[in-house]
């Protein structure tokens, strides 16, 4: 991947990271989602980033008075980011406006912990996933959820987006399962028992619109074919503690990365008898978020 020897830091005193997304316009471009005191109180950042010949420099910040968890672009402007904070609240946020949120939602009963903007041609929506235990779908240019959905028996950790298929949208939870959804119908479409423990993130492979990979308390990566859920296509061991993102390579249809309260950061290619690729050990501290560029192959 070429990743440890070009890696700059960019430290944000008092704030912890929680998620963090490349955008899918500007090449080096960041959004950080951020709280104080490792989320369980005090206020969160916004804090988008850029990578310059000077380094990583900070572009833009917003406060919100709660801790943000997760943070998306929008597909349809460069300007335009959604959060989602411990208050249970998603906020619509213009870089070019100096000012707090265009707009607030607030639904969500618990902290609301996943948002995603979705991938496919013609639509506009969002998914956010919550600790109190449904799913909602938004449209940004409406003022309240559009859908709600319930199934699970856990806190929601993770809600992404299937990049091929229209309106479907995958959730990981608490409960130890992986649900696949369709926003047309109300009820869950497949329950996949992902993990003997809490599966805090999931993602979908770029290549492959039945391939899912899972990440959970439990230490393991596990790969699922939705055609055949008896059993996981690949496993994949080397953390030492809980898994708290993974993310499939926008390159590579077998590569994938991962990051844990371990402090590391591991990139795996699972179809290589000896999977694990490399592990990057730069941080100090649990490490939250992860992403990999869409536009420069090595940028993580």
């Amino acid at each position: 991947m070429g990743t440890a020897a070009g890696a700059g830091a960019l430290r944000l005193p008092g704030l912890h990271g929680y998620a963090v997304e490349f955008s899918p316009y500007c090449p080096g471009r960041v959004a950080c989602a951020a709280a104080q005191y490792y989320g369980m109180a005090g206020c969160g950042t916004l804090a988008v980033l850029e990578q310059n010949e000077a380094g990583i420099v900070l572009l833009r910040s917003f406060d919100w008075n709660d801790g943000l968890f997760d943070v998306t672009w929008s597909e349809n402007n460069e300007n335009v980011l959604i959060t989602c904070s411990g208050d249970g609240s998603l906020q619509i946020w213009d870089m070019a406006k100096t000012k707090g949120p265009l707009q607030v939602y607030k639904e969500h009963t618990l902290e609301a912990y996943s948002v995603d903007w979705s991938q496919t041609r013609g639509e506009q929506l969002v998914v956010s996933g919550s600790w109190d235990q449904t799913a909602k779908l938004w449209d940004p240019a409406v003022g309240k959820s559009l859908c709600t959905f319930k199934g699970h028996e856990g806190v929601i950790y993770s809600t992404i987006w299937s990049p091929h298929i229209p309106g479907c949208f995958a959730s990981a939870s608490g409960d130890q399962t992986l649900r696949i959804w369709d926003v047309k119908t109300p009820g869950v479409k497949l329950v996949i028992p992902a993990h003997q423990a809490e599966v805090l993130s999931c993602d979908w492979c770029k290549y492959d619109e039945n391939l899912l990979v899972t990440g959970a308390v439990d230490c393991s990566l596990k790969g699922w074919d939705l055609r055949n859920i008896r059993q996981p296509v690949f496993v994949l061991l080397g953390h030492t503690y809980a898994i708290r993102r993974v993310k499939f390579s926008p390159f590579h249809a077998t590569i994938l990365a991962s990051c844990s309260y371990d402090f590391t950061v591991r990139f795996w290619d699972f179809s290589k008898p000896n999977p694990l690729l490399e592990t990057v050990e730069h941080h100090t501290e649990f490490t939250c978020g992860l992403d990999l560029s869409l536009h420069n192959r090595g940028q993580v």
